[in-house]
């Protein structure tokens, strides 16, 4: 598991936008290969430092980490884009300055364009019977959507909208820096009108400017059948609304399975101990047994042995996307008793007087380990 991000920046829990960028850009200064050229981990030190800047300084991504960890990000479908966190920000941290270093001269996009909606990820704990036949599970989450009150222009009803007097209308201002490596024209988001080209005359009293809103959602999700701990569920659409006019991110439904005291699950296969006096293991007879579809009886043959193993076929789990269903195999433990009476021990005294060499001779001649390859091989 990669390190908790705020001990990687060396910052508290509560730290706000600046502390969190004051640290990348010492870190980064300190850390960077090219400068720090005496330390053989220092490439890997500074990617974990970026990998951590690219999760802290987004605020979305901050609140999924903070209440899920590294699980919720990757259940999210976040990954680190490259190990270098924003290439803006690594050039801020050394040039001072921020934006594509290059000019957009390699086609970079700029955020004057449409921009889809950040992912939201939840979570839902399911028991295995619930397994056994899918379940629909109510989830509750919050996503920023369009303003209901400006309809998601940043404006008051009923105010213009004015072309943006800083880059006159392109979204994007351009700059020229001299660095070690020659001069560097940066292109950068307007920082007026955050590179859409226009402003509000008068911002949306309910969303301050930003056409956004948090509003409270829940819905129900449908965890299919044979699912296993860990995995998600993804519901297209359902996310953080986009920007000017991209598309909404994805709802990510991670998946808890809770550990059943009765079963061991091995994919589709379950695992079950079922304890039997020693006489009944000798004599045989019906047993009652467990089962995720109600109590089944079995028949122990006499003799049978410890650690035997037996095979309820289709009594397991479904395949997820497939058909038909896992096995249960129910393993043996024959109890031995530990406290006597008298009278019985004068029993088993008389019987190990008429015990022979055939009373524990095996049945099929087949050691422990043998039986259990055999049950398993089918």
């Amino acid at each position: 598991m990669p390190r908790d991000y705020y001990e990687v920046l060396a910052v508290p829990r509560e730290a706000d936008d600046d502390e969190i960028k004051k640290a990348f850009r010492r870190l980064a200064r300190e850390l960077h290969p090219d400068i720090n050229r005496h330390d053989p981990e220092a490439e890997e030190k500074f990617k974990e430092v970026a990998e951590a800047y690219e999760v802290l300084s987004d605020h979305e991504r901050r609140a999924v980490y903070d209440r899920y960890g590294h699980e919720g990000l990757r259940s999210g479908g976040w990954q680190p884009a490259s190990g270098f966190g924003s290439i803006s920000d690594i050039f801020e941290a050394f040039f001072g300055g921020g934006g594509d270093p290059f000019g957009g001269v390699f086609g970079a996009r700029g955020r004057s364009g449409p921009e889809r909606g950040r992912d939201v990820a939840v979570q839902v704990t399911l028991t295995l019977e619930e397994v056994l036949t899918g379940a629909a599970k109510e989830v509750e989450f919050e996503v920023s959507a369009q303003c209901s009150h400006c309809n998601g222009n940043g404006a008051e009803p009923g105010t213009p909208i004015e072309t943006c007097p800083r880059c006159e209308g392109t979204g994007q201002l351009q700059s020229m820096t001299r660095t070690v490596f020659g001069q560097v024209v940066r292109t950068q988001a307007c920082d007026r009108c955050d590179g859409d080209g226009r402003i509000a005359q008068t911002p949306c009293g309910v969303c301050r400017g930003s056409g956004r809103e948090v509003r409270p959602r829940s819905m129900s999700v449908d965890i299919p059948a044979g699912i296993d701990d860990g995995q998600r569920v993804r519901l297209t659409g359902q996310g953080h609304a986009g920007g000017r006019g991209g598309p909404p991110g994805d709802l990510y439904v991670l998946v808890m399975v809770e550990p059943d005291p009765r079963f061991e699950r091995h994919g589709d296969d379950l695992v079950m101990r079922l304890d039997v006096p020693f006489t009944q293991a000798a004599l045989g007879g019906s047993v009652p047994v467990a089962t995720l579809d109600g109590d089944e009886e079995i028949e122990l043959e006499a003799g049978s042995q410890p650690a035997k193993v037996i095979r309820l076929r289709g009594r397991g789990l479904p395949a997820l996307r497939g058909r038909g269903r896992g096995d249960l195999h129910v393993v043996l433990n024959v109890m031995i008793p530990s406290r006597l009476t008298d009278a019985q021990r004068d029993l088993l005294r008389r019987f190990e007087e008429s015990a022979n060499g055939d009373t524990y001779a095996s049945k099929h001649g087949e050691g422990l380990f043998d039986r259990i390859r055999q049950a398993f091989r089918g």
